[in-house]
């Protein structure tokens, strides 16, 4: 399957590419302005801010910095305890390896997929120091029960919303729901800026000096003395600066590039996910007609951002049948994210099969992620919709389903 070209394929940039954007890069590489100004950096952390609701937005080089950077926030100290989700890319969890911490993962949810707060709050111990969660596919988490659990036994929360720009809880945005929060701008997401870079969000003033300092190291430029005269190869005398570095930092500040894209990209990202939507919208319309295919669904208080559209099989033998149909008709699926608890680096640390049954089996037995992202044409969309109808009835015993759906428009041409 991975040496052929689909019809429909997985997404491989999740944002709309425009000629703002074109001539942002281009005004960038002209100017006179050094590139390690921070100028557009700092105007796209205000914005950033702005959208998410945040008192502060501090932009890195990558997503993944970013996880690691707000990790350190938390200030874990050997033997306090973690809860995470286990249905997250690795990268949720890979920082807290570095960490002498036990790490708890606690189950799913089976329709949201996020993190179950019914199953959190029997992990939580007087040695839980924070919880890791993600808004599954852009499906925000119930973070009002987790926030009233957090508050309770006084432990912080982190949220990955890597795959939640333009979601919306309860009317607020994910990045404004927890004590920190982090994004990623890597290749597939809404915000795509040149294919990296991270923020972390947070409303605490000293936790943002923290993050600035951890960023880039903190530099003193004082003059020290004047330079003598008469030395060879010199004809003036002139101030001689010595850095001196105050405070060390790991030197990961987002490229000025990356920033002007990102900000130029900001307007952009309602479009993007409302293109998902549209599309998730049409996929939904087709399982409605086959009870043994389920959509994840968000609650009717939260608004999904679609990075991911899964559905759920009844059972592995119709997931696996499905997800070779769609293959063959030339639809790119995947399968989006093995149970963390069980990688190898995790089953190192004495995590077993069985620790989160609902996560394994929905993995291992139902789940399957369908192409849904703004890049696809009107004629791959529809294409889309004509190949999961017809594998869909092809695992019917041949019977199609009663309804068309119609035609939306719901990407670009």
């Amino acid at each position: 399957m991975l040496d052929k070209s689909y019809l429909v394929p997985w997404g491989k940039r999740g944002s709309l590419s425009t000629d703002t954007e074109a001539a942002v890069l281009a005004e960038l590489v002209h100017e006179s302005t050094p590139l390690p100004a921070g100028v557009r950096r700092e105007r796209f952390e205000r914005s950033f801010a702005a959208s998410v609701g945040s008192r502060h937005a501090i932009s890195v080089n990558s997503g993944a910095v970013a996880l690691q950077m707000a990790i350190r926030m938390l200030d874990l100290a050997p033997g306090d305890e973690v809860i995470a989700t286990p249905q997250t890319h690795r990268a949720t969890v890979q920082p807290l390896l570095d960490h002498d911490v036990q790490v708890r993962f606690c189950d799913i949810d089976p329709t949201t997929l996020n993190l179950d707060p019914a199953a959190l709050e029997s992990l939580i111990t007087p040695r839980t120091r924070a919880l890791l969660l993600v808004h599954y596919g852009g499906c925000p988490a119930e973070m009002d029960t987790v926030m009233a659990l957090a508050r309770r036994h006084g432990f912080l929360v982190l949220e990955d919303c890597v795959h939640a720009l333009g979601a919306r809880y309860r009317g607020r945005s994910p990045g404004s729901l927890a004590d920190l929060a982090t994004f990623s701008l890597r290749n597939a997401k809404s915000g795509t800026a040149l294919g990296e870079g991270g923020l972390i969000t947070c409303d605490r003033d000293d936790w943002a000096e923290r993050l600035h300092r951890l960023r880039a190291p903190d530099r003193d430029t004082r003059t020290v003395h004047p330079q003598p005269a008469g030395l060879p190869g010199t004809s003036y005398a002139m101030p001689l600066q010595r850095g001196c570095v105050r405070r060390p930092g790991s030197d990961a500040t987002m490229p000025e590039g990356v920033a002007a894209l990102g900000q130029a990209q900001l307007a952009g990202v309602e479009t993007a996910v409302a293109r998902r939507r549209a599309l998730a919208g049409r996929l939904d319309e087709v399982l409605a007609r086959y009870p043994f295919l389920t959509p994840q669904s968000a609650p009717a208080h939260s608004v999904h951002a679609y990075h991911l559209y899964t559905c759920l099989a009844d059972h592995q033998e119709l997931r696996d049948r499905l997800v070779l149909a769609l293959d063959r008709r030339g639809v790119e699926i995947q399968l989006r994210y093995f149970p963390q608890h069980l990688l190898p680096q995790w089953r190192h640390r004495g995590h077993l099969r069985g620790e989160c049954p609902v996560a394994e089996r929905s993995w291992f037995e139902q789940h399957l992620n369908l192409p849904c992202h703004p890049m696809l044409t009107h004629h791959q969309q529809d294409y889309l919709i004509e190949a999961l109808d017809g594998a869909l009835a092809e695992l019917n015993g041949g019977a199609p389903a009663p309804a068309r759906v119609p035609a939306t428009a719901c990407g670009p041409r």
